[in-house]
């Protein structure tokens, strides 16, 4: 029996990720630094959002850290008068010389400058700002440009050309590139005479990533001369160009917390204080239930439901950084009583658990954010780390059998590099049983190539 087509019914399971939602993570992810410009830019956006003038009120953060995890959806409509509150009393930190400074100048702001020569659309422009937000430090954009079309409701064609524009004419080269590959691509497009280095980066990358230089010379017939001089472009590119740019002319990295030991106990401070505080304007809430045209009213509608998204959105940011810190201290208080003591292995799942949070909100909140204790500014994902049982039953951090594979590589013969097996044994001899499948892992995550790369011929 032949079903009509009509009457063929598929299951699928999709995830439709809600606009507050996609607003919460994108905010829970920025730095305080990259905070401060996005509130500029959305005070600039939407007229009805206003930075409040009146001194804010203190507040004690970490009895609100220990409520439960909000209800967007019913908690936003309810919540039109609610303004950010800062963690401190903003006429005391001119006199704290221990106080972090933020710099004013960063990677996004540097990227929004050069948006200002392009010449764009009000709906290019509009893309092109949520672009800059995804493009991380080293100057690559991760995020899939479908998420971000779905973000800003508009086609998944019209970001790819606005992110055309955007590779092709930011500095420095290789910016917004979604992998290598693309980086050096677009970095050779801005060179000349380089034919046969782009042939090799396009046609053949992964022989040559992978130093098949055999296999290489074989496929495109050349001559050995002509493949290195062609080698040497290619060696030439940056493939961080992120970073090639000093953004912070001081070279400070601005904490996004603060940790103080006060009466014996830690406290933890959101270093937001110099962060925008937010508000409605009153005039035009009062125009939005008055009677004013549909059109108006339903314009200022939608603005005020986007003013108090993004607003809870700081908010909530603010509880969930302060949730997490809390944790972290908790575990591995021994190392913030006394830095030269070890952290205990811990991974993201512990802390999720701890604070009953999905992990990737836990990754969102670690990821690229700093804290500054009394002993300096550590980046949070430094004290996340694997555990490791040795010979003699003692349990250490995965940070200290990484420390000494970084050793022995740095001293190995480099005419004859140990392999990954080879430093398994190594490893296993001073009592640290590492097979070499995590030996290959660890060399990954320090950023050591395998050992026919690292040989100096």
């Amino acid at each position: 029996m032949q079903l009509d087509q009509q009457q063929i019914q598929e299951l699928s399971q999709e995830l439709n990720l809600t606009p507050q939602q996609i607003l919460q993570s994108t905010i829970l992810q920025l730095t305080t630094q990259d905070l401060e410009e996005r509130i500029l830019k959305e005070l600039e956006e939407n007229p009805v959002l206003e930075e409040d003038e009146e001194e804010p009120l203190e507040e004690e953060l970490e009895e609100e850290a220990e409520e439960e995890e909000m209800d967007w959806d019913e908690l936003l409509p309810r919540n039109d008068d609610f303004k950010t509150r800062s963690t401190y009393d903003r006429s005391k930190l001119e006199d704290d010389e221990d106080y972090p400074q933020p710099s004013r100048e960063g990677k996004t702001e540097h990227l929004f400058d050069q948006l200002k020569l392009l010449d764009l659309s009000l709906v290019e422009e509009h893309i092109a700002r949520e672009i800059i937000w995804n493009i991380n430090d080293k100057g690559y954009i991760h995020t899939p440009l479908q998420n971000i079309a779905q973000a800003i409701n508009q086609d998944v064609e019209q970001v790819e050309e606005v992110l055309e524009k955007i590779q092709n004419n930011f500095d420095p080269a290789g910016t917004g590139a979604r992998d290598l590959q693309e980086c050096l691509l677009l970095q050779l497009d801005r060179r000349e005479d380089v034919e046969d280095a782009r042939k090799i980066v396009e046609d053949h990358f992964d022989d040559f990533a992978n130093r098949r230089i055999k296999t290489l010379l074989k496929k495109l017939g050349w001559k050995e001369e002509r493949f290195r001089k062609a080698q040497e472009q290619i060696q030439e590119l940056d493939p961080k160009p992120g970073l090639s740019t000093n953004y912070d002319a001081s070279g400070y990295i601005t904490p996004d917390l603060i940790v103080r030991k006060i009466d014996g106990d830690f406290v933890v401070e959101v270093n937001d204080s110099r962060v925008p505080q937010l508000s409605i304007n009153t005039h035009y809430k009062k125009m939005a239930s008055s009677d004013v045209d549909s059109d108006t009213k339903s314009y200022l509608k939608d603005k005020i439901s986007s003013a108090n998204w993004f607003i809870q959105a700081i908010y909530q940011r603010r509880i969930t950084m302060t949730k997490v810190m809390y944790a972290i201290i908790d575990r591995q208080r021994q190392f913030f009583e006394d830095n030269s003591q070890p952290l205990k292995p811990m991974i993201l799942k512990d802390i999720a658990e701890d604070i009953d949070m999905d992990i990737s909100t836990i990754s969102r909140v670690t990821n690229g954010k700093y804290v500054q204790l009394y002993s300096g500014v550590y980046e949070l994902k430094y004290f996340f780390t694997e555990g490791l049982e040795t010979d003699d039953g003692r349990e250490i951090s995965t940070r200290v059998v990484k420390r000494r594979l970084r050793e022995i590589i740095e001293n190995e013969d480099k005419s004859n590099p140990l392999s990954d097996s080879k430093l398994s044994e190594k490893l296993k001899e001073e009592g640290y049983p590492v097979a070499r499948r995590t030996v290959a892992k660890y060399r990954k995550q320090l950023d050591i190539p395998v050992a026919r790369l690292r040989r100096n011929i």
